[in-house]
């Protein structure tokens, strides 16, 4: 059952099946976590790979992880008008989503999810508006703060940033096409798949 806080698609994307489903939410609340258990039981799904111009760390394999780019070919995307979205993080390094290999895996009949940040499904917005947006929130502020303070991989100096950043984050809640609650994975997971109109799992 749907959380108190959480909306019902709204009604211009109902009774139609998404190629698209964009997934944003605040730091900490649990993207990448709900996107992986996509990834492992939905294989129907296209989990859509960033592509970025940093360099790979170890283990970390093209295609699969990141799509490594140099920063020429990355500007060279950007400037054809091949990123769906895209950023510069701490004005080092590019990331984004290449409009290309979305395209392709939904001409092969995939569902394609994006798990981006807030900045970059508000351009997925102007760039694709024909998909659906799904705003991942926490239980609540508590446990939002209690997330990001156990994961502790950053300083309290970082952690207080992030947090400030999730105030405003939470506040984009009703640009979204629906909302779902991220009380425990499965259950959130089970809900996006229903956003994406999938067949439940068996």
């Amino acid at each position: 059952m749907p959380g108190p806080r959480e909306l019902t698609l709204r009604p211009e994307h109902a009774g139609s099946i998404p190629a698209v489903t964009v997934l944003a939410g605040p730091t900490a609340v649990g993207k990448g976590t709900v996107s992986q258990y996509i990834r492992e039981h939905y294989p129907q799904v296209s989990l859509s790979v960033s592509a970025t111009t940093r360099e790979p760390r170890p283990g970390e394999v093209d295609g699969i992880h990141y799509s490594f780019l140099s920063h020429p070919q990355f500007d060279h995307l950007i400037e054809q008008g091949k990123m769906l979205e895209w950023a510069e993080v701490h004005g080092l390094n590019k990331y984004g989503t290449r409009r290309d290999t979305v395209e392709a895996a939904i001409r092969d009949g995939q569902h394609v999810l994006l798990e981006i940040d807030l900045q970059g499904a508000r351009q997925v917005r102007q760039s694709m508006p024909e998909a659906t947006f799904v705003f991942l929130a926490p239980p609540s502020w508590d446990e939002l703060v209690r997330r990001l303070v156990g994961r502790g991989t950053e300083s309290t100096h970082e952690q207080h940033r992030r947090l400030e950043t999730a105030r405003l984050e939470l506040a984009a809640e009703p640009e979204f096409d629906a909302v779902i609650v991220n009380d425990t994975v499965g259950q959130a997971a089970s809900r996006l798949v229903e956003v994406m109109q999938l067949p439940a799992q068996q």
